[in-house]
């Protein structure tokens, strides 16, 4: 580990986003940091439109790139170098993100503990004042970051993105195996719906008394981070309000996209390069507000990865 001096930090914050396949291939752009604090830009790009229909943003886009600001912002903060995780992120959503638009997020790391680190931070599209979202979050420190024995040997995370070889096969539970040959998938969304939904193609399986199952493919662009390896944090957070959305459409035939109101995760564990999955439960759903939870899990249902919850404003019989 090394003490950060401003010149150490730029060039830790410039190999960090360099590092994260997700952050290259989505073209995320520092355009500010400091002492703890951090702004990131997402370009604009057909592919985050979540709601073709009405022109907006998907709102799992934000989490991602609240995500990685949160915890550039947390590497800032450091004096030195140690490896973090993020424990939980909450999102509040605004006003909706309209598509097409750039979209920064300023976050800043208020209070380093010696275990967790605390962030917050606001989402701006360019050429508004106003927020269009809000977030929270917090990260454990100190954290594993390789499963090499050897640290002082390990790959700088540039080095660990540029000899990430995907997995050929994957070893699932029986459960995930039943599942994939006995019940057949169809994409989670038509065609031209939701192009993000594309992007990550999220497929659904029908399942008896328990709601439907939706499936993530793995592919390497989702990897956040590239040293264990492991999925992206904020593409966890992304399926898991998308799974939430979609089984708010497959339980209530005819309406259209609900919107959301808020999103909080909290991860248990890191996700492996495979394929994940997630299933979802209404707890509470009233004339205009529905309150959705969903599991996410890999290779055994029993040890899910992450757990979600969001409200999800329903939209009127005119929308």
């Amino acid at each position: 580990m090394s003490i950060f001096s401003g010149d150490s930090r730029t060039t830790w914050v410039q190999a960090f986003i360099s590092g994260i396949p997700y952050a290259a291939h989505s073209g995320m752009q520092v355009v500010d940091m400091g002492k703890g604090h951090a702004s990131l830009l997402l370009p604009a790009r057909d592919t985050w439109t979540g709601d073709t229909t009405r022109n907006l943003i998907h709102p799992g886009c934000l989490s991602v790139l609240a995500d990685t600001a949160c915890g550039v912002a947390v590497g800032c903060a450091l004096d030195e170098m140690e490896p973090f995780a993020t424990l939980d992120l909450r999102m509040d959503y605004l006003r909706p993100p309209v598509a097409n638009i750039n979209t920064i997020c300023r976050a800043e790391c208020h209070r380093l503990s010696r275990s967790v680190a605390f962030v917050r931070g606001e989402l701006f599209q360019l050429g508004q004042a106003e927020p269009v979202a809000t977030v929270n979050a917090t990260f454990m420190r100190a954290t594993a970051n390789t499963r090499r024995k050897d640290l002082k040997s390990a790959p700088t995370p540039s080095e660990a993105a540029a000899n990430l070889i995907a997995p050929t096969s994957v070893e699932t539970s029986h459960f995930i195996t039943s599942v994939a040959a006995d019940t057949p998938e169809v994409p989670a969304l038509a065609g031209g719906r939701s192009p993000y939904v594309e992007f990550l193609n999220i497929h659904k399986q029908a399942q008896i008394d328990a709601g439907p199952v939706f499936r993530l493919p793995f592919k390497s662009e989702l990897i956040g981070n590239p040293m264990l390896p492991a999925i992206h944090g904020g593409v966890l957070a992304g399926f898991g309000e998308t799974a939430m959305l979609l089984h708010l459409i497959d339980t209530n035939p005819g309406i259209g996209v609900p919107r959301s109101v808020d999103f909080a995760i909290a991860y248990m564990r890191s996700a492996k390069p495979v394929d994940t999955f997630a299933q979802c439960t209404t707890v509470r759903q009233g004339n205009r507000v529905a309150l959705a939870q969903v599991s996410i899990w890999q290779d055994d249902p029993q040890r899910p990865v992450a757990n979600a919850r969001g409200h999800f404003l329903m939209p009127r019989e005119e929308e």
